[in-house]
C-alpha cells in the first residue's frame, strides 16, 4: 500500500506543475500542443525513472562533496540516450521539442527526487517513485498542451475538434501557457479543496 502511495503522489499531491510548480521552462516552452506535452513528459519520465534507478544503486559510493555533480552526470547520460533516440525515431517531435530536451538534465523535477528520493531509497521504491513523479509530470504537461491546442487552433492531439478560425491565437502564443496553466492550476485547487 505505502508503495502505492509512492506512485500516486507524482499525479495528485505532489504533482511537479500543479502543487510544486517545478519544471515550468518545459511546461510553459513546449506545450503547444498535447503531443509535445506527451513527448516531452514521456521523455522526462524516462530519464528519470533511470537515474532514479542509477542513483539509488550506486548512493553508497559517492562521496558527499561530489554527490550532486554525480547525479547530474548521471541524469546527462539518460538526457543523451533519449535524445539520440527522439532524434532518430521521432525527428518531427524532436525538431518541435528542439532545446528542451538537453534541459531536462537541469529539470528541477529529476535532480530533486534523486537528491530526495533515490539516494536515500532502494532501487525498487525509486523506480516506482520514480515512475509515478515522472507520469504525473507528463499527465500536467500533455492537459497543458490540450487545454492550449483546443483553445489557439481548434485541435486536439492534432484532430480537428472545431474550425481553427474559431480559435485564440493567445493559446498558441507564450502568454497563453501562462494563463492557461493558472487557470489549470486554480481549478485542480478548487477540486482539491472540496
Amino acid at each position: 500500500m505505502n508503495q502505492w502511495k509512492n506512485f500516486s503522489k507524482g499525479f495528485f499531491k505532489e504533482n511537479a506543475v500543479f502543487t510544486l510548480l517545478l519544471g515550468m521552462c518545459p511546461a510553459l516552452g513546449v506545450t503547444s500542443s498535447a503531443i509535445n506535452g506527451l513527448g516531452m513528459g514521456l521523455a522526462t519520465t524516462f530519464v528519470l525513472v533511470m537515474a532514479n534507478i542509477v542513483v539509488s544503486m550506486v548512493k553508497n559510493f559517492i562521496p558527499d562533496k561530489v554527490r550532486i555533480p554525480a547525479f547530474i552526470v548521471i541524469i546527462a547520460a539518460f538526457v543523451t540516450v533519449v535524445e539520440m533516440v527522439m532524434q532518430a525515431y521521432m525527428p518531427s517531435l524532436f525538431e518541435s521539442l528542439g532545446l528542451f530536451i538537453p534541459l531536462i538534465v537541469v529539470n528541477c523535477l529529476v535532480l530533486g527526487r534523486a537528491e530526495a528520493f533515490a539516494s536515500k531509497n532502494t532501487v525498487g521504491s525509486s523506480v516506482i517513485d520514480g515512475a509515478g513523479m515522472g507520469l504525473g509530470f507528463a499527465m500536467a504537461l500533455t492537459m497543458l498542451g490540450g487545454v492550449r491546442e483546443l483553445l489557439g487552433s481548434g485541435h486536439f492531439f492534432g484532430w480537428a475538434i472545431y474550425p481553427e478560425d474559431y480559435g485564440m491565437l493567445v493559446f498558441v502564443l507564450a502568454p497563453g501557457a501562462f494563463i492557461a496553466l493558472g487557470y489549470l492550476i486554480a481549478i485542480i485547487n478548487r477540486f482539491k479543496k472540496a
